[in-house]
């Protein structure tokens, strides 16, 4: 098959081909760039591979958690390239995709984005026996002190919100940690990745339903908050 993958929920911007039995990407940081990068990359991947838009079989997306401006971006381009090639968008969470950069080891996997404002953006998986991901708990957003975590022998922790609040997040994880990443991103070919496995199983949808997932509505703090961090 070939599907397009965007993903664009934090600070890096990625895209990702899934052409047959191949995968090829694309991936910068690039903060408040991503808006004028996302399209050549696809472009570039596209050429790379020969193909044109319309043999493109899906498109696939990071619907968030992450940030606001990103996930509205991802979800806006995907829904506009599938309407315009009369194809369907598969979701696939952000998290999830992070997940992915854990090692393929024994242990739980704590996927965990700096969400600002002091919060996390988290979840917990662990991996199957045919490379997928389980999850064992839900999505949430909440300040990392408030992070509550499932029993397991042992973490391996990836994502922004472990470079920023390691010290916070490992009072919270009551087990070994095994390996940890804090410079690590969601990336695009993991969206790919797993959204193969989502468009085999028909999960695929209209794209006029595929629908970012934020977890707060909040995006600011109110300037009587900001003044109250200070004291």
């Amino acid at each position: 098959m070939n599907l397009l993958a965007i993903e664009t929920s934090t600070e890096a911007c990625s895209v990702a081909l899934v052409h047959g039995d191949r995968v090829i990407a694309r991936s910068e940081i690039a903060p408040r760039r991503h808006a004028e990068l996302v399209l050549p990359m696809a472009d570039s991947l596209l050429a790379e591979a020969g193909l044109g838009r319309h043999a493109l079989d899906a498109i696939a997306v990071g619907r968030g958690p992450g940030a606001f401006t990103g996930v509205r971006l991802a979800i806006s381009l995907a829904q506009g390239m599938a309407l315009a090639l009369d194809r369907p968008v598969v979701t696939v969470s952000s998290l999830a995709a992070l997940a992915l950069e854990a090692p393929e080891s024994e242990g739980a996997i704590l996927a965990v984005i700096d969400a600002r404002m002091g919060e996390v953006y988290a979840a917990a998986y662990r991996r199957d026996a045919f490379g997928g991901l389980v999850a064992l708990d839900e999505e949430r957003v909440c300040p990392p002190e408030a992070l509550r975590l499932p029993r397991a022998e042992g973490w391996h922790v990836v994502g922004s919100g472990w470079a920023t609040y390691a010290g916070v997040l490992l009072e919270r994880i009551a087990a070994p940690v095994l390996s940890e990443r804090g410079d690590c991103y969601p990336q695009a070919e993991h969206i790919a990745e797993l959204a193969v496995r989502e468009f085999r199983a028909g999960h695929a949808q209209a794209p006029e339903l595929a629908l970012p997932v934020y977890l707060r509505d909040k995006v600011a703090l109110t300037l009587r908050e900001r003044m109250g961090n200070r004291e």
